[in-house]
């Protein structure tokens, strides 16, 4: 089993990034752990104001699909919190990437 990390990088609306930074990890953060995710970050930009990137893991590839699924169709997003935080939000991407180090298994705890 190969872990899968998706480095997300977030340009939030200005003046956005701190309440944005604030929601996610008040809320958004802690119902992904929950489901088992592994959240690293965030990680704002010392060339910006609006630029933030973090880490998500999952076990496997497979767990990604499954696990995304139960965050962005489960109650809390979709009752609410997805329209807290798009409209904070300028553009988003991420990069999926093997987790060649095993940084699954030492993943600190409670990374923020």
């Amino acid at each position: 089993m190969t872990g899968v990390i998706e480095i997300r990088t977030y340009r939030a609306k200005a003046p956005m990034r701190a309440p944005l930074l604030d929601l996610l990890r008040s809320r958004a953060f802690p119902l992904q752990r929950d489901l088992g995710l592994k959240i690293l970050g965030p990680f704002p930009s010392h060339e910006d104001d609006v630029t933030f990137v973090w880490l998500r893991g999952f076990p496997d590839a497979a767990s990604r699909v499954r696990l995304k699924a139960a965050f962005y169709e489960g109650a809390d997003w979709l009752g609410g919190l997805s329209a807290e935080v798009m409209p904070m939000l300028d553009n988003y991407g991420a990069v999926v990437v093997q987790d060649t180090i095993d940084l699954w298994s030492r993943w600190p705890p409670e990374a923020l």
